[in-house]
């Protein structure tokens, strides 16, 4: 009894510190300086007695003592969820391999709020957990299902090289089928370029879409075609494009914005002044999922082996179709913008961890004489 009490408070702990990294990571704020946890409205650094897990946020009552900003109620939920976590690896495997498998979930927790927030996955989490990954199946070479420890870090090395190459392949596919989509309109349309230096916005009718999504590669670009183009108060026209490009050509690309042979860097075009025109169709480059999402699946197959990266995509892929077409049909159609991937791949792997091979059990029995799936379920290959 002492001890699941002793891993649910490690949990909870452990919540707390990841409210820290899902705020910080994303946003470049290191996580040892400042220290102490403070609000981002005021600035107040947190004293110890209102920073206790989920009972500050109640005795509160979810808001900050200092300038009564709310503090958000995803704050109690991820250090709930990480007990839980905790407490559920606890008991389906015990010493040595449970604290492995805490390591692991504390990463699929903070990968996938981020990846909610800010629709990246940090290299810190995916790199980082590949890296941390790969030491622990050699130092505990039970979680691949071996006891030799040069066996562990081999399956973790296959496992983590299947996880980046499949997925890898997914997204060069993808980029070849589905690499660019066009945008007609039946009248001419306005089309911005705002925001600021660090982070400009296209603006397209109802699109709204941060320039660092659209420029994965270097060689990805925003083309359209346009009469005049008004940039930083001064208006040009069509003719004064270069002879030899296509008349009034618009191209966006990861360096700047090109119009005929003129050329402005991103950091030229200032909130009060933006680029603007009008168009009636753009071409924009897009990607089947990002690139963090190849990382992270390398992660998990550094935790989970070969299997559990197969199991993890096939698992993800079907909940996030489900959710796809449910969201489609809440909105009739209209729910633009990205989904993040990551969160279901983190689904995926929480279900393998906890419960992979009784739900392989389940399937290969639904779905007779499933040789393949029942390879996969054979606990010596």
């Amino acid at each position: 009894m002492v001890s699941w009490i002793a891993v649910g408070l490690l949990g909870l702990i452990t919540g707390s510190f990841l409210n820290a990294v899902i705020h910080r990571l994303p946003r470049g704020i290191s996580l040892l300086n400042p220290k102490r946890s403070f609000c981002p409205g005021c600035g107040k650094t947190i004293p110890w007695h209102e920073n206790l897990p989920v009972a500050s946020w109640v005795l509160l009552r979810g808001r900050c003592s200092g300038c009564a900003m709310p503090i958000a109620i995803r704050y109690p939920l991820v250090e709930l969820l990480t007990a839980l976590l905790y407490l559920l690896a606890w008991g389906r495997f015990g010493m040595p391999t449970a604290p492995v498998f805490w390591l692991f979930l504390s990463l699929l927790v903070a990968a996938t709020f981020i990846d909610f927030d800010h629709l990246i996955i940090p290299d810190e989490i995916t790199k980082g957990g590949g890296v941390a990954g790969l030491l622990c199946s050699l130092i505990v070479p039970g979680i691949m299902e071996t006891g030799a420890w040069w066996q562990g870090l081999l399956l973790s090395l296959l496992g983590a090289s299947l996880g980046f190459f499949l997925l890898w392949g997914v997204v060069e596919l993808g980029k070849l089928a589905f690499g660019r989509r066009t945008i007609r309109t039946d009248n001419p349309t306005l089309l911005e370029i705002t925001g600021t230096d660090a982070e400009p916005q296209l603006i397209f009718g109802e699109e709204r879409i941060p320039l660092a999504e659209l420029f994965y590669r270097e060689k990805d670009q925003v083309e359209a075609s346009c009469a005049w183009l008004e940039i930083d108060g001064e208006r040009l026209q069509a003719q004064e494009a270069e002879v030899g490009l296509k008349e009034g050509a618009l191209i966006l690309d990861p360096r700047g914005v090109t119009y005929g042979e003129r050329f402005w860097p991103y950091e030229g075009i200032s909130e009060l002044m933006p680029l603007r025109t009008e168009v009636t169709m753009i071409t924009m480059p897009r990607e089947a999922m990002g690139f963090g999402d190849v990382k992270f699946l390398g992660c998990i197959g550094a935790f989970l082996g070969w299997k559990g990266v197969l199991f993890t995509l096939f698992a993800g892929s079907i909940v996030g179709a489900l959710i796809g077409v449910v969201m489609m049909a809440v909105t009739r159609g209209r729910s633009g913008g990205r989904i993040p991937f990551g969160p279901y791949l983190a689904l995926g792997a929480l279900l393998w961890v906890l419960a992979g091979p009784e739900l392989l059990e389940l399937y290969t029995n639904w779905v007779t004489g499933g040789g393949f799936f029942l390879l996969l379920r054979h606990p010596s290959l």
